[in-house]
């Protein structure tokens, strides 16, 4: 089993399909080791996003995540990591399958709902960035 690493965007909060993820989230088979609501600070974001700093869209994808509150969660399941990114879609919902969470409920590729891991030693980053051990089930 193999953990990774989700947060639900603003856009998805203040739509109000943050239980129709964590409903598909768990009847794809993952368990909720740690779910937590709360809003970023801007410098959490800005220390999260951090790897993205040289990128053009780093202060609109901060200012983005900082405007609303987020739910974070630390997932398990085999092969989380693909899992969690085969079942979220493409970054632009234009783009992604059909059924795809972000086929679903993203707005756009700004406003895309999810953030994944993108590899099993980024989930455990990401994770620790906001869950103690203590704070998992399992």
């Amino acid at each position: 089993m193999n953990r990774t690493f989700i947060i639900i965007k603003p856009d998805a909060v203040r739509n109000k399909y943050s239980g129709k993820i964590i409903d598909r989230i768990e009847s794809e088979g993952f368990r909720i080791l740690g779910l937590r609501l709360l809003q970023l600070s801007d410098s959490q974001a800005k220390e999260f996003y951090a790897v993205h700093k040289e990128r053009p869209f780093y202060n609109d994808l901060c200012k983005f995540m900082t405007s609303g509150p987020v739910m974070v969660a630390a997932l398990q399941a085999d092969n989380a990591v693909q899992k969690w990114r085969d079942l979220i879609g493409a970054t632009d919902p234009a783009e992604a399958a059909a059924n795809t969470i972000r086929k679903l409920y993203a707005e756009s590729k700004e406003a895309n709902a999810v953030h994944g891991s993108d590899s099993d030693d980024n989930a455990q980053q990401e994770i620790a960035f906001f869950f103690k051990d203590s704070d998992l089930i399992g």
